[in-house]
């Protein structure tokens, strides 16, 4: 689960708005991720994703293969190749680059036509977000909805639709380009990643899922510590309900990280009782510091201390027992 953005500043913000609790302090593990990319002290989404996906650094802007434009086979695609069910589920478009990251390979993570195409070329069976006019409004006339459906996807295109599908691949189009922000798109994604996991457990060698609160990082960009503070919550509250599953089934692993820090938020000062955190920037992009990794489940030791990015494919891999 990856909270765009997402650095401690941004995390203690929303906890000491939430009545000083979250959560994800119910995880029992925590680390740092190191966040550089392979041509920058300072990473940009792209290059983070695939360094999570892929285990190789990469350079700003450039999806799932390494700095030389060689492909690189990300998590999600081993796991799929290994006979577990895949899925994403994510509060942007679909093409956008962390999504983008753990399912396409392109040299420009602005190639929003060319990442939309890679879907079909993976065996992922469950992805849900926006981005729906990459699929079915392309400038190069192809219909990718009509394709999916015939490679057996049922197509989502409201929540309401996602609901009622009870198994089976399935293509959730939610929105025609990124959703809105907190707190007008309502309950989407803790439900739409509830229904992903209801879906994605009955494959009986387990799966693998990636989670994105993609607006934590749009919040960093306008400096806007309100929105970070929404987007955390809602962040917080799909954690709570992995955590219940993940609790509950006992054999389900659970990672919170972000891909980098942006914003450079500092909290000089505050009111724990009055819920108020005093927001101050450095910056309205990213920043290069380290980024907080929470583990949970079996396996979750593994992911404490100081870390690279790069490092959460392999230990994944390992403990899933992927060839």
């Amino acid at each position: 689960m990856i909270g765009d953005g997402m650095g401690l500043a941004q995390v203690y913000s929303a906890m000491v708005a939430n009545g000083n609790s979250l959560e994800l302090e119910r995880c029992q593990y925590v680390g740092l991720a190191k966040t550089y990319s392979s041509d920058n002290y300072t990473t940009d989404s792209a290059a983070a994703g695939t360094a999570m996906s892929t285990g190789v650094k990469t350079r700003n802007g450039m999806i799932g293969m390494g700095p030389d434009s060689v492909v690189v086979e990300t998590i999600l695609e081993q796991a799929s190749r290994n006979g577990l069910a895949t899925g994403m589920v994510v509060t942007c478009a679909l093409t956008h680059a962390t999504p983008a990251a753990f399912i396409a390979h392109q040299v420009n993570r602005g190639w929003n036509d060319e990442i939309a195409v890679d879907y079909l070329k993976t065996d992922i069976d469950v992805f849900i977000g926006g981005g729906k006019r990459y699929f079915d409004k392309r400038s190069d006339g192809r219909n990718l909805v009509n394709e999916l459906k015939a490679k057996d996807y049922q197509i989502a295109y409201t929540l309401d639709d996602l609901m009622s599908i009870k198994e089976g691949k399935v293509a959730g189009l939610l929105f025609d380009n990124h959703p809105e922000a907190m707190p007008n798109r309502g309950r989407y994604l803790p439900e739409a990643t509830q229904k992903a996991i209801d879906l994605l457990r009955k494959n009986k060698k387990g799966f693998f899922m990636m989670v994105e609160a993609s607006q934590i990082d749009w919040g960093g960009h306008d400096n806007d510590n309100n929105m970070i503070v929404r987007e955390t919550l809602d962040f917080d509250v799909t954690v709570g309900k992995v955590l219940d599953f993940a609790k509950k089934n006992r054999k389900t692993l659970v990672i919170i990280t972000a891909d980098h820090e942006t914003g450079g938020l500092t909290l000089p000062s505050g009111n724990i009782e009055n819920r108020y955190s005093e927001a101050v920037f450095s910056t309205d992009g990213h920043t290069g510091i380290p980024v907080p990794v929470f583990a949970f489940g079996p396996g979750a030791e593994e992911f404490t201390g100081f870390m690279e990015n790069t490092e959460f494919k392999g230990k994944i891999a390992e403990l899933l027992k992927l060839k």
